[in-house]
């Protein structure tokens, strides 16, 4: 039976995340209703990770088996035709029937977004976050640099958040971008936690507003209280831009691979 990898991109605005909900369209949803619609049987689709309500991707992994083989140009111009305009199937492989897009992921690359005009950006409203005051670069570029490493990322979790620790591996935060215009804060990790991409931006803000010193970042990790940390950013400016592989599964350390309930969103 053929597993197919699919790589989608989406605007998530109208959608209450990735995974099916009953209060509302969910990006899995849509998805195994146009696979049903391709294929003529319903078929269950397995994620690199949960992406919450109002967020975007642009590489988000998702992967399935079926009984049907199909040229992989049906799961372009035949799959994309059923699925609503705002999530499409950028990409579409065979893989090995072990697969599991979030057991064998090797880390993400996520990029939140912030439009820092002085005024309103109606295009820019549903994919960023947008903050009037004038931002200091390099004060969040300075102050990024004792996020970056292993740590226990405690203070940067929700107060929900499901996993059995909190220790994570953030291979860089850049930030990228100049005041007055948009700015990204872009984060590449083994593994995230939940809300821990968008506490990380908004913790980065409140040093970019003045509000805080760069050195109150490392203090802010150190203590591992969220009621430190600065305010989550909102979602509409998060996005997961890729979700790295290899050859297979990777070796399995405390905090480099996450499980279902251990994901940003």
């Amino acid at each position: 039976m053929p597993r197919l990898k699919l790589t989608l991109e989406y605007e998530g605005t109208r959608y209450v995340g990735w995974q099916v909900q009953p209060q509302g369209p969910s990006i899995q949803s849509v998805l195994e209703e146009g696979l049903e619609r391709l294929l003529g049987e319903r078929v269950s689709v397995a994620s690199a990770g949960r992406t919450d309500a109002g967020v975007h991707a642009l590489g988000q992994v998702a992967c399935f088996d079926t009984r049907r083989v199909l040229p992989m140009k049906a799961y372009f111009m035949g799959l994309n035709g059923m699925l609503p305009p705002d999530v499409a199937v950028v990409d579409a492989v065979e893989v090995p029937e072990d697969f599991d897009p979030r057991r064998w992921s090797l880390g993400k690359r996520y990029r939140y977004r912030v439009s820092n005009r002085r005024t309103r950006s109606p295009l820019r409203r549903m994919t960023h976050w947008e903050i009037f005051a004038p931002l200091d670069v390099e004060a969040m570029r300075r102050a990024a640099v004792h996020l970056v490493g292993r740590h226990d990322y405690s203070a940067f979790r929700a107060s929900d958040c499901q996993a059995k620790h909190a220790v994570r591996e953030v291979r860089g935060l850049a930030v990228e971008g100049a005041s007055g215009d948009a700015v990204s804060f872009v984060v590449e990790g083994t593994a995230f936690l939940k809300h821990m991409v968008r506490n990380l931006a908004g913790t980065l803000v409140e040093v970019g507003k003045g509000r805080r010193p760069e050195a109150w970042v490392a203090e802010v990790l150190a203590s591992r209280d969220r009621k430190r940390a600065g305010p989550t950013a909102p979602p509409q400016g998060l996005v997961l831009e890729e979700v790295f592989y290899g050859d297979g599964p990777p070796a399995r350390t405390a905090g480099g691979s996450a499980d279902a309930e251990e994901d940003e969103g």
